[in-house]
């Protein structure tokens, strides 16, 4: 009779910090070998992306969302090259918690000076001559200017902007950092275009979806005259608060939600939402428009709503 012995805690623990995932070296010290691991392998309860690393949850792959794809292929990459490697461009980005990153990034690792094993399993290898870490999840990561630097170049407008919003609405910049992103980029390929989407950037923005729409508002003309907009009654009294904001008259807004989904799909979340939105509309100081964040992409009814809603309001006002 086969004796099923459980996985070691411990091993468990460091799976949970590293998105499910460990490695060959790390289950040897926890006391599961070779044949166990091959056991587990073909009886499904584990599998191996790549050499030398393990899948301890196969099927969670399944349930999780963008943010956490992101950072389950940056351990992937870290553990695939050993302990000496470092996060760097989006995989470091996504470990230090930027919001706007592409729903799935290649794993990207810089590896010590001299080490010169090849890109493998879809992981992207670098090296760099000198670069500033810090420490995330017990391994080192590119610091946020430096790994900015490192990915803003290969990134879309929309997302290279996001990022940028991000990094600042999250506070891992601050606006004088940002000048020295620009700087770092020197010389990388596809940096002297990305430099032309710095005076696009705007920290205000609290997610991805929000970055977009403005953006889409840019490229057609009807940028907001504000961001974060807070409305008041004649008291002074708060009544809500607007992603984005136009002057329909001198008394009045256009305001422009942006739902993301991690926070709005919550129960409580959708109920204030509401109640936000009837305070706006009932004391007569604002217009609101939802939006998805389907809405805020290209081709997307972001634009054609805002301009619709505006003429008639204003319209209504000259009247």
């Amino acid at each position: 009779m086969t004796i099923r012995l459980p996985v070691p805690q411990d091993l468990c623990a460091l799976a949970a910090v590293q998105r499910g995932l460990v490695s060959a070296e790390q289950c040897e010290r926890a006391g599961v070998g070779a044949d166990r691991r091959r056991r587990l392998v073909k009886s499904g309860a584990w599998s191996r992306p790549t050499h030398g690393v393990f899948d301890t949850d196969p099927q969670s792959a399944a349930r999780t969302g963008p943010r956490e794809r992101r950072e389950r292929a940056t351990w992937g990459g870290l553990l695939a090259y050993g302990p000496d490697a470092i996060a760097v461009g989006c995989s470091a980005l996504a470990l230090l918690g930027n919001r706007g990153l592409p729903t799935s990034i290649r794993p990207e690792v810089a590896l010590p000076r001299g080490d010169r094993r090849r890109p493998r399993a879809g992981i992207l290898v670098r090296q760099y001559s000198e670069m500033e870490t810090r420490p995330v999840g017990g391994r080192r990561v590119a610091s946020p200017i430096w790994a900015l630097a490192q990915a803003i170049p290969g990134l879309g407008r929309d997302h290279a902007v996001a990022v940028l919003d991000s990094a600042l609405n999250r506070r891992h910049i601050t606006e004088q950092e940002l000048h020295q992103v620009a700087e770092l980029m020197r010389g990388r390929r596809g940096a002297a275009t990305a430099r032309t989407w710095f005076r696009l950037v705007d920290g205000r923005a609290e997610s991805a979806p929000e970055t977009f729409a403005r953006l889409r508002c840019h490229d057609a003309g009807v940028l907001p005259d504000d961001l974060q907009v807070v409305v008041r009654d004649s008291q002074r009294r708060f009544l809500g608060r607007g992603d984005l904001g136009w002057w329909v008259d001198r008394d009045r807004w256009l305001l422009a939600e942006i739902d993301g989904r991690e926070f709005h799909a919550r129960p409580a979340a959708l109920l204030e939402d509401r109640r936000r939105q009837n305070r706006l509309v009932t004391r007569g100081r604002a217009n609101v428009l939802r939006f998805a964040p389907e809405d805020t992409l290209p081709g997307g009814i972001l634009v054609s709503d805002v301009r619709a809603a505006l003429a008639a309001l204003r319209d209504d006002a000259a009247a």
